[in-house]
């Protein structure tokens, strides 16, 4: 039983691809960091069936978030249905909280825009997939967190013009983000100078196409950014946050989130005292472990 039909149940009664490898970049780490430990606490109440089991959505293609590797290493778990695993940010962000309640974790590989439905389908508890909290999403979906938070950036070509750019109104040429992201909808029509170009599907091929030359910047946040550096030598982050030359976001669009089905208050309140034990600065050195972990080819 998942862990969303469990909770409906229990409210009844009582009234949230890419290309595959396991190649990762020299500088892992054995383990991630551990900076802050949360307690287990399993007589709160845990927001899973009798299996125990926590299921999770995500994409396995939107490193260092998540990805796709051939084999367990660095702690990588099994997706379901298939003989590959998935790793990255959200993952090890779905092991903790797993731990703290005794619960198994099972995730789920989909695509991006089936996240929101796969949640109010029931098909996954939660959704841990570098989802922004947006007002869009939370009329859609509840979320906890934020578990990360992550600043709004550009990423170019090194040495190209738009890499000597100090402010978005210095950015010209052609551009895209991810479909259906803050990145696409609302920061790249801030750039006058901007051409945009049809959105791509994934984030991979975001990238591949700033790789390729099919556009000549990207719009994304600041872990995607530092995965595609770690991935690609000839990519510069572009960060303007600084500066007043820079996108104006509401807090919503950089606080990251687990979106859950809406009104599943007991798992959202299980979910938000693991996270909650977590700071900034746990967060940031836990990404940047999976930055340096991930697949160098996602």
């Amino acid at each position: 039983m998942s862990a969303i039909l469990a909770l409906t149940m229990a409210l009844a009664l009582t009234a949230c691809g890419g290309s595959n490898s396991s190649d990762t970049s020299s500088d892992a780490a054995d383990t991630p960091p551990t900076e802050t430990e949360t307690p287990a606490d399993t007589t709160v109440t845990p927001g899973v069936g009798d299996d125990g089991v926590f299921t999770v959505g995500m994409e396995c293609a939107y490193a260092p978030y998540n990805w796709t590797q051939m084999d367990d290493s660095n702690g990588a778990v099994p997706i379901k249905g298939s003989s590959e695993y998935a790793n990255g940010y959200d993952v090890m962000i779905a092991k903790r909280i797993c731990e703290a309640y005794g619960w198994e974790l099972e995730i789920v590989r989909t695509d991006w825009n089936s996240l929101v439905p796969g949640i109010q389908s029931g098909l996954y508890d939660a959704v841990i997939a570098g989802q922004s909290m947006t007002e869009d999403r939370m009329e859609q979906v509840d979320f906890a967190g934020p578990y990360y938070y992550a600043s709004i950036v550009c990423v170019a070509k090194d040495g190209s013009p738009q890499a000597s750019a100090k402010g978005i109104s210095e950015l010209t040429g052609t551009a895209t983000a991810q479909i259906e992201t803050i990145w696409y909808d609302t920061c790249l029509p801030q750039i006058k100078g901007a051409e945009i170009q049809t959105a791509a599907e994934t984030a991979p091929a975001m990238l591949m196409a700033l790789e390729t030359g099919a556009v000549e910047f990207i719009c994304t946040d600041i872990p995607t950014a530092k995965g595609a550096v770690a991935a690609y030598d000839d990519m510069v982050i572009l960060d303007f946050t600084d500066t007043e030359d820079n996108f104006q976001v509401d807090e919503g669009d950089i606080n990251i989130g687990i979106s859950l089905k809406k009104g599943n208050t007991e798992l959202k309140d299980a979910i938000n005292k693991v996270v909650s034990a977590l700071n900034k600065d746990n967060f940031d050195n836990l990404m940047d472990y999976a930055v340096s972990i991930q697949p160098l080819n996602q």
